[in-house]
């Protein structure tokens, strides 16, 4: 494939295929093993559309294998380290990703790519803002799921549903509810698009084996209104909202999507056993850490189809591994991961300086922290990201030295989200080799922002200023790597005239 077509590739034999079931130097082509055979192109893509954009796609299914290819090499070494420690599953069985030995995939003059080539289409209509065009592709253009779990066996909590359905993008607002003997959610998101993707991905996979169905369709309601935030409704973006009195309430046009007002009840009896509404006596009186396969093992033996959960789903401490111990400082590690909540204490394990206990606000934004750098190259090595046995992060005792390794930031100016209702709320995206910057003074020209980051050791490809508003800019770097490191050293950077610089990740490309 990578001297000619996949034709000849996929005409040899099996020896073909032998080689990419060893460890081959990273590649944007992955090479995807023992596919079912009635997966379809759009599962296969799925696996990869929470790293990125994929660009092609080669089915296998005499050989149960699959090819498929993303944008950049750096969503595709993502994906890889997301996957190597928790296997992922089409049809509820087992797939194993590895890079390919080929560099790119040339499908044009194959037979029976129709098929992949549409449902790619599909995908890539919807990613680049085609939605009032490709209707058929997108039945319906809400950023609000309606999501229903069937065979309800252990519980599901707004927690998990939110572990679940973040891995797709911003979670703005979530509301549950038990209708017909049903548990159910409505769920919003930041864009239609991640909507589109978290469907395509979720629809009919389980989230425990062989129980807790999810069945998922867009809703007609494009926003949702949530009253109170607590364990049955949670708005993300208003962390001012009251707990109210444990119920969500909701005004009359909410009520009525749902058929009739007051319907909307606990989706659990009880309180601390959290058991089912539907009647299971097996589940009656479990805590979710006592249901056999729940919330713990999750990442480590693979039961959800989509993995990403584990640990105590209402922690806000992370375990951060494979540091540099030689580089990593508190202070890198409050910016990076105050892209994506509020940190409040960062401790470097004195006796393991490669690890390091993250403590972020709130449970929230420590699962988005963690879903979103997990598998991230930082300082030339891949770090890790779980949560954490901890439930705080211990400060020194006074008179106990620990070379600064602990640092408490619980009062620091740069928290990006102490605003309720924070435009930054909306703005949470992966690490991605573009930065937008804001904040830039007038005086402040292309010339002075390119030179400050080739000055840090970026490389810089390409520079924009927004057309509207001079004060933002995109830059785009060489590397995912480089961008992470840019954004450590140069947010909060002082431009003159008493304005500091502020740096995010983009979603956009120059």
């Amino acid at each position: 494939m990578s001297n000619s077509t996949p034709a000849t590739a996929n005409e040899n034999n099996s020896k073909t295929f032998k080689g990419d079931r060893f460890s081959c130097s990273p590649s944007r082509v992955l090479h995807i093993r023992k596919i079912p055979n009635e997966v379809t192109e759009a599962e296969v893509i799925s696996l990869g559309l929470p790293f990125g954009k994929v660009t092609n796609l080669l089915m296998l299914k005499a050989k149960s294998q699959a090819f498929l290819e993303m944008a950049s090499e750096e969503a595709a070494v993502t994906m890889v380290n997301y996957y190597t420690p928790v296997t992922p599953h089409l049809r509820s069985q087992p797939v194993y990703i590895q890079y390919s030995n080929h560099r790119e995939l040339k499908t044009d003059n194959l037979p029976n790519q129709a098929r992949a080539q549409a449902a790619l289409h599909a995908v890539n209509s919807v990613q680049s803002g085609g939605l009032s065009n490709e209707v058929s592709l997108l039945p319906g253009q809400s950023p609000v799921l309606r999501i229903i779990v069937e065979n309800l066996f252990y519980p599901v909590t707004l927690e998990v549903l939110y572990q679940i359905f973040s891995k797709f993008g911003t979670v703005l607002k979530i509301i549950t509810f038990t209708k017909n003997n049903q548990f159910q959610a409505l769920l919003q998101y930041a864009d239609p698009i991640n909507a589109y993707h978290a469907k395509m991905a979720l629809d009919g996979q389980n989230i425990y084996n062989a129980c807790c169905t999810l069945r998922i369709e867009f809703s007609k309601l494009t926003s949702l209104n949530v009253k109170y935030n607590n364990d049955k409704s949670r708005d993300f973006t208003r962390l001012d909202l009251p707990s109210g009195d444990g119920q969500p309430s909701l005004d009359h046009t909410m009520a009525s999507a749902f058929g009739a007002p007051g319907i909307i009840s606990s989706p659990y009896a009880g309180t601390a056993g959290f058991a089912p509404t539907v009647s299971f006596p097996q589940a009656a009186g479990l805590s979710v850490s006592a249901v056999p396969g729940a919330l713990a093992p999750l990442a480590i033996t693979g039961r959800m189809a989509i993995p990403g959960i584990a640990g105590n789903p209402g922690n806000t401490v992370l375990l951060v591994s494979n540091l540099n111990p030689d580089v990593i400082t508190p202070h890198g590690l409050f910016i990076l991961f105050g892209v994506y909540g509020d940190v409040h204490r960062v401790k470097i394990l004195f006796n393991k300086k490669e690890n390091a206990l993250v403590q972020m606000a709130d449970a929230t934004q420590a699962q988005l922290a963690m879903n979103h750098l997990n598998g991230q190259r930082l300082h030339g090595r891949v770090i890790r990201v779980a949560l954490s046995k901890h439930q705080t992060v211990q400060l020194p005792r006074e008179g106990h030295e620990d070379q600064g390794l602990t640092k408490d930031y619980s009062n620091s100016p740069l928290h990006r989200f102490k605003k309720p209702g924070s435009k930054n709320f909306l703005n949470i995206f992966p690490p991605s080799a573009t930065l937008h910057l804001s904040n830039i003074p007038p005086s402040v020209t292309e010339n002075d922002l390119q030179s400050l980051f080739e000055n840090s050791g970026s490389t810089v490809k390409a520079f924009k200023f927004f057309q509207k508003d001079r004060k933002m800019a995109l830059i785009q770097l060489g590397s995912v790597e480089e961008a992470i490191l840019a954004l450590i050293d140069l947010h909060n950077t002082e431009l003159g005239e008493s304005q500091h610089l502020r740096v995010s990740f983009s979603k956009s490309t120059i």
